[in-house]
C-alpha cells in the first residue's frame, strides 16, 4: 500500500497502520514541524518527507491507496476565543486536504478534527467530504478525554470501552479523577507555580495534575479552601496571597511517558525529545489505538 498522511506530525498514523499488520510500501508523510519529523525517522527511518502540504503535487506522488490527516483544529475549536473558524489561518488548510483528496483520489481516506466546532463549520466539512462523521472519544480505549470528529469511507464502529483509568497509567503518584483531560500542544509549556497549578486544575479544567497521594490532595483542599473560595477566586488573588503554599511543592503534571500512555504511543516513543517537547507533539498527535481501530476496516 501507499500511504499519503498529511499534517503527519510524528506519524501516528503510521504506528497506528503497524500495530494492525500493515507495513506500507511507501509511507509519504506531509510535515513541516522539526521535532514531529525527527520523532519520526528516529522510530520509521524509511519514511519519505515530502515536506509542506501548500506546496505538494499529489499527481508526483503515483498511486495513494489511503489518505489519512487531521488538518489544524485551532481556529474551529470552540475551547478557542476569537475563533475564525475553516476561514482561519491554520484551519483553512483543511482544503489543502481536499485538494490533495481530489489530486490522488486514494480508495480510502480518512480526516480528523475536533468534536467541538460550530455546526456550520462541521456541516460544510461534513458536505464536501461527502460522508458523515463518526465521533469517538479516546476516553473508550485510553485514560485520556479526547472527543474527535472522523470522516472516511471505511466502516466504523465504536470501539468497546476498555474501562482503563488515569491511576492505571500513572508511574506514581495519585489522581482524583478517572481520566486525564484532553492532552494538548499548550502542555509543551507547564505552569511552575504549583499552587496556580492547582488552581488551574480546579477553576479551568485545562489541566492534569498529580498528587502525591490522596492524602496528599485532601491536604491540597484544605489549604486551598480555607483560604479562598473556589467560585469567585481568581490567579490576582494568589498573586496577592503571602501564606504557607509549601503544601503543593509536590505536586507535578503528567511525565513523559504518562503522555505517551494517554495517546496510547509506544513507550520510549519520544525518547529523542525533552519532555516539554515530546508534550507538544503529543498534544498535537492522535491517540493511537483510535486510529487502528478505525484502519483495521482495510483489512
Amino acid at each position: 500500500m501507499n500511504i499519503l498522511s498529511l499534517f503527519d506530525g510524528m506519524s501516528c498514523g503510521q504506528l497506528a497502520l503497524k500495530r494492525i499488520g500493515i507495513i506500507p510500501d511507501n509511507y509519504f508523510a506531509s510535515e513541516i514541524k522539526t521535532d514531529g519529523i525527527s520523532v519520526t525517522m528516529s522510530n520509521f527511518p524509511n519514511t519519505k518527507q515530502v515536506g509542506d502540504v501548500t506546496k505538494l503535487d499529489g499527481k508526483s506522488l503515483g498511486k495513494i491507496d489511503l489518505l489519512i490527516g487531521g488538518s489544524p483544529c485551532q481556529d474551529l475549536s470552540i475551547a478557542m476565543y476569537n475563533r475564525t473558524g475553516l476561514a482561519g489561518i491554520k484551519s483553512k488548510l483543511f482544503y489543502e486536504y481536499v485538494r490533495l483528496l481530489k489530486e490522488t483520489n486514494p480508495t480510502y481516506f480518512l480526516l480528523e478534527n475536533v468534536g467541538l466546532m460550530s455546526e456550520a463549520d462541521k456541516a460544510v466539512i461534513t458536505e464536501i467530504m461527502g460522508v458523515e462523521p463518526i465521533a469517538i472519544n479516546s476516553l473508550l480505549i485510553s485514560a485520556q478525554l479526547r472527543n474527535r470528529l472522523y470522516w472516511t469511507n471505511l466502516k466504523v464502529e465504536q470501539p468497546k470501552d476498555k474501562g482503563i483509568l488515569l491511576n492505571q497509567v500513572l508511574t506514581s503518584g495519585w489522581s482524583d479523577r478517572d481520566k486525564a483531560r484532553c492532552l494538548l500542544e499548550s502542555d509543551s509549556r507547564p505552569q511552575s507555580n504549583r499552587m496556580k497549578m492547582f488552581y488551574r486544575y480546579f477553576k479551568t479544567g485545562f489541566t492534569t495534575i498529580v498528587f502525591e497521594s490522596e492524602q496528599h490532595y485532601l491536604a491540597c483542599m484544605e489549604n486551598f479552601t480555607s483560604n479562598f473560595n473556589l467560585k469567585t477566586v481568581t490567579a490576582k488573588d494568589l498573586d496577592k496571597y503571602h501564606g504557607d503554599v509549601s503544601v503543593y511543592q509536590n505536586i507535578r503534571f503528567l511525565n513523559q511517558t504518562e503522555l505517551e500512555r494517554l495517546q496510547t504511543v509506544d513507550e520510549g516513543y519520544t525518547k529523542i525529545l525533552t519532555r516539554d517537547k515530546a508534550a507538544g507533539i503529543l498534544g498535537d498527535g492522535w491517540t493511537v489505538d483510535v486510529i487502528a481501530h478505525i484502519l483495521k476496516g482495510i483489512k
